[in-house]
Order: structure tokens, then C-alpha cells, then sequence
């Protein structure tokens, strides 16, 4: 498989090494910030209930959703006029911003700094979400959703280190008095301004300006103007591009929708509080272990036998999930296994489409047409953790689940259309 653009290496250019040396910086950054986003986020619901009440739970973790996704927007701008470089320093630079201002809000007792922190915490999960794409833009055509994988299974390790590292930091910086769940966004912030200062430092040559400079034709410019309608065009005349929007979104809302709902359900069966906090998050840390650990397996199958049988397989296993977690009623077991496959079922729709979406456009508006999508991407997930609540609350769970995969199977006929991107 290969993409619209072909790479021209001229003599004395390594594009392996050096894809190789940017793959090794990708992947520790991505360990390094997910440590940070996992940190903050394991405690924040619990910082807004205990500011706000247990009804500004759930609006503290949709800013930081709807953050990322906003984030994005600046960051690719960046990137269009710069390179992969000073979009990933700006996303990491601005979640290290709202960490502390979540740290201040705690120290002051202030409920509006403390989403206006929460919001540009978002930035953080942002350059993580980006950092995906520059695993591809010096990739060989039968690598690209490889190492686009490996840099989504990094975030493994910090998904899974940092909640056990918040009750840490927070003892820790409670000797120095720091309210209650402050310690945990200082520690965020610190690895987020480390991160930010390793990339401005480290990722040399720039591997989207490299990719730029080695294409046989390149038009970009350093106007950003514009650019927004460039790539919406872009997308709608790339049918490649148009199924990698759609797999990323709809797997995404997908997952959103049904997990930020699991927890309430398992409240509905499970009464005792530490009995509660304990199912829940064995049954969130497998899912999480869905969403990450099979990434690179994922993506030498999507390398192996082409991008769109991948997204139909993800679209396959996500229908599976809503039917085990809608008829699993108080089966702990039925519902960790759906859990599972949910998280599985969003990573082959993130690594396959993620990496159809940027061997689909050309390499001087990839940069553009990545944000729009994470964009779009992060809005909708947001929208759907909302309103997910609403048909619990009317329906109930069960009916989520019905909900959920109604809207994947429309992917089907999207992905179906074989169309030459």
C-alpha cells in the first residue's frame, strides 16, 4: 500500500536512521506524557466533586475532552507553518499551563479556574494524540500503521503507571502543604514542561519538514489562512481520507459513550463503596489494556492485509462489545470480557484509520488534515459521553449499548466503498 506522495531520498539523507531515532523520542514522550495525562486524570473527577458537588464530575472530565480537541487546532497550525515540532512544544506547553492552574484552583478553592484548568489540561492528551502521526510521516508505505502502533502502545505504560503514582505525589507534596488531589496535576505539569523542553530540543531534523523536503513535489505554505477549508476539501476529495475521518470518529464515540457509562452501571449491582472502586477499576483497567496492548499486533495486521479489512474487523468487534456489555446485567465477568473487546475494537479503528487518513492526502496538508480530524474526533467523543448519560437516565444501559452499535454500522457502507483514495 502506498500513499499520494512518494519519497525522493537524496544522497547523504538516512530517512531510516532517522525515522528510527524519531520513532525512539516519539515513544518515550508518548510514555512521559501519558504518565502526566493518567496522573491528573485519575484523581480529577474526585478534585471536582470534592470542590463542586458530585454533579461537576462528569463537565470537568468533558472540558478536558473537549480541551484536546480544541487544542488541536493551534497545534496544526503550527505544525502546517513549522513542522511536527512547535505544535507538539505548544499542546505539551499548554496542558503543563493547565495543570498548574488546576493546582492553583485547589490551593485558592476556586471552581471556575479549576475548569479553566481543566480545559487546557486537554492539551496535554492533544500532543499525545498527535504524536501518532509523526510516527508515519517518515515511514516506509509497509510500516506506516507499524509505527504508528507503537507509538499508541506506549501510552500503555502511562495509562497504567500514573493513577498508581497520584497517591504518591500527593502524600508527597502534602508535606509542603498542598491541598488534598493538588500533588497529582503538579506532578503533570512538571512532566509535561519535561516533555515540552525534550522535543524542542531533541526532535532534530523535523520529521514532517523532512518528509516535506523529500517529496518529488511540495507546495506548502507558511500561511495558515485558510487552511481549515483546504483540509475539509482535501478530505472530501480523498475517499481514503473521508474513511479514515469516519473510523477514528466512530470508533471513538463509540467507545466514549459506552465507557464513561460503565462505572454507573456497575453502581447499579455493586453497593458497597469499596467493593464499587474496586470493580470498577479492574474492569476499566481492562479495558484500557484492550484499547493498548494488542496496538502493535494491530498494526502489522493492518500493514499486513491493508487498512480498511482492519477498520471492519474493529467495526466487528466493537458490535460484539455493545452485545456482551448490554446483556451482561450484573456479570462482572461478561462485562470485562466486553470491555475488552471494546477497547480492542477502538484501537484497530484508531491505528488503521489514523494511518489511511495520512497516506490518503498529500504530505504538505497532512498536518491540517490530522488536526481537523482529531478536531472532529475529540468534539464528538465529548458530545457522546454527554449524551450518553441522558439515555442511561431515560433508557438505561442496556439501551446505550443499543444506541452505540446502531451508530457504527453505518461505518460498514462507508468503509465498503472501495473507492481508490
Amino acid at each position: 500500500m502506498t500513499g499520494v506522495t512518494a519519497l525522493i531520498t537524496p544522497p547523504g539523507v538516512d530517512v531510516h536512521r532517522l525515522q528510527r531515532r524519531t520513532l525512539g523520542l516519539l515513544v518515550s514522550m508518548q510514555v512521559v506524557g501519558g504518565l502526566g495525562v493518567a496522573s491528573g486524570v485519575s484523581v480529577g473527577a474526585l478534585l471536582a466533586a470534592s470542590m463542586a458537588g458530585p454533579t461537576a464530575a462528569a463537565p470537568a472530565g468533558s472540558s478536558t475532552v473537549i480541551g484536546a480537541a480544541l487544542v488541536a487546532v493551534p497545534a496544526a497550525r503550527l505544525m502546517r507553518s513549522g513542522g511536527r515540532r512547535p505544535g507538539l512544544v505548544f499542546a505539551y506547553a499548554v496542558g503543563a499551563l493547565g495543570a498548574l492552574l488546576v493546582a492553583t484552583a485547589v490551593w485558592l478553592d476556586t471552581v471556575p479556574l479549576l475548569f479553566i484548568g481543566t480545559f487546557l489540561f486537554g492539551g496535554s492528551s492533544a500532543a499525545n494524540l498527535q504524536s501518532r502521526y509523526a510516527a508515519v510521516d517518515l515511514a516506509a508505505a509497509d510500516r506506516r500503521a507499524r509505527h504508528l502502533s507503537i507509538v499508541v502502545w506506549a501510552a500503555t505504560i502511562g495509562a497504567v503507571a500514573g493513577p498508581n503514582l497520584a497517591p504518591l505525589t500527593d502524600r508527597l507534596t502534602a508535606r509542603w502543604g498542598v491541598p488534598e488531589y493538588g500533588g497529582p496535576y503538579l506532578f503533570s505539569a512538571v512532566v509535561f514542561g519535561l516533555a515540552a523542553v525534550a522535543v524542542l530540543a531533541l526532535l532534530r531534523p523535523d520529521p514532517l519538514v523532512t518528509a516535506r523536503s523529500l517529496v518529488a513535489e511540495s507546495n506548502i505554505s507558511d500561511k495558515s489562512r485558510g487552511m481549515w477549508r483546504e483540509a475539509v476539501r482535501t478530505v472530501l476529495a480523498s475517499p481514503g481520507a473521508r474513511v479514515g475521518v469516519a473510523a477514528v470518529t466512530v470508533g471513538h464515540v463509540v467507545m466514549i459513550g459506552v465507557m464513561s457509562m460503565t462505572p454507573v452501571h456497575i453502581g447499579d449491582y455493586v453497593h458497597d463503596h469499596g467493593d464499587l472502586l474496586r470493580v470498577v477499576g479492574l474492569v476499566i483497567s481492562i479495558h484500557i489494556t484492550g484499547m493498548y496492548a494488542l496496538s502493535p499486533v494491530i498494526g502489522w495486521l493492518a500493514d499486513r492485509y491493508g487498512r480498511r479489512p482492519l477498520i471492519l474487523a474493529g467495526v466487528a468487534l466493537l458490535l460484539l462489545a455493545c452485545a456482551l456489555s448490554g446483556t451482561a446485567g450484573d456479570s462482572t465477568p461478561r462485562l470485562s470480557a466486553g470491555m475488552a473487546l471494546l477497547g480492542l475494537g477502538w484501537g484497530c479503528t484508531m491505528v488503521a484509520g489514523s494511518t489511511l487518513l495520512s497516506e490518503s492526502v498529500p504530505v504538505e496538508r497532512r498536518a491540517g488534515v490530522q488536526g481537523l480530524s482529531d478536531l472532529v474526533m475529540g468534539v464528538a467523543g465529548a458530545s457522546a459521553g454527554a449524551l450518553a448519560g441522558v439515555v442511561v437516565d431515560l433508557f438505561g444501559y442496556p439501551a446505550l449499548t443499543i444506541v452505540a452499535a446502531v451508530a457504527v454500522v453505518p461505518l460498514v457502507a462507508v468503509v465498503s466503498r472501495r473507492s481508490a483514495a
